[in-house]
């Protein structure tokens, strides 16, 4: 059966978002159970854990009703399901050692996320009345991209942070085979160190086959891959700004809108 006219367009609409809304539902009762389950093995870092997941996963509610910020129902799965897939199953079910590229995923997707609710915060401004004159296609999709990469250098100081102050290892490890320091030659007229067969630690090997670097590759990596995202989306979201929306439909459904 074809739904056509006003109410059928309504009414398909409605049956979108009642299939997001039931996936969150599915998800955030996922969540109580691990939750349970640590808590009942008094496994109380995993715990926290569920428990800071089970509070993101109301953000968008919270937006919705206290700041009349509407999320699209795919822009609320995506970001619910992004938290669910970091905190529960990338953390506690060791998902990033075994699904290797998964945290490289996340922080492409976190890039062109941020990047729709940059776009969807300035364009709620810029229809405001203190707006002034109508801003450019262009200036949009930059504020774009600037939100995207600042909230992605802002987590990357979390990691730094949960790192340095709490013991945690957010910023990975990574094994590099050659280094090129001044300091480490003791010579300003060179600087390589290749073929790095070993780390050692207080004189005890750590049987890696390099130098075991802490944390600069995983966060340059995740700022790289954080700006593919954001370029993605504003690619896509300039033609659709500009008129050109014949195959960049998509871009409607990750913008907050004002209620």
């Amino acid at each position: 059966m074809r739904i056509t006219g006003f109410k059928g367009r309504r009414a398909l609409r409605k049956i979108k978002f009642d299939k997001a809304k039931a996936a969150v539902y599915i998800i955030r009762g996922a969540t109580v159970g691990v939750l349970i389950t640590s808590a009942l093995g008094g496994n109380r870092e995993n715990a926290f854990t569920c428990l800071l997941t089970l509070t993101l996963t109301f953000i968008p509610d919270f937006v919705r009703r206290r700041l009349l910020v509407g999320l699209p129902a795919a822009l609320e799965l995506i970001t619910v399901l992004f938290v669910f897939t970091a905190n529960i199953l990338g953390e506690i079910f060791s998902f990033y050692e075994k699904i290797p590229m998964l945290d490289t995923i996340l922080h492409t997707v976190n890039g062109f996320v941020c990047a729709g609710i940059g776009l969807g915060l300035v364009g709620i401004l810029n229809r405001g009345r203190r707006a002034g004159a109508g801003l450019s296609p262009a200036f949009l999709v930059l504020f774009s991209f600037c939100f995207s990469m600042t909230a992605g250098v802002v987590w990357e100081f979390f990691e730094f942070g949960m790192d340095y102050f709490f013991g945690s290892d957010m910023q990975k490890d990574t094994v590099v085979n050659s280094i090129r320091s001044y300091a480490l030659v003791g010579n300003m007229g060179s600087m390589a160190v290749d073929n790095v067969r070993d780390t050692a630690v207080n004189g005890h090997s750590l049987g890696v086959n390099g130098y075991l670097e802490l944390g600069l590759y995983d966060t340059m990596k995740d700022l790289f891959v954080n700006l593919i995202g954001a370029l993605a989306f504003d690619a896509a979201g300039y033609f659709y700004l500009s008129g050109h929306s014949k195959h960049t439909r998509f871009i409607k459904y990750l913008i907050p809108e004002k209620i």
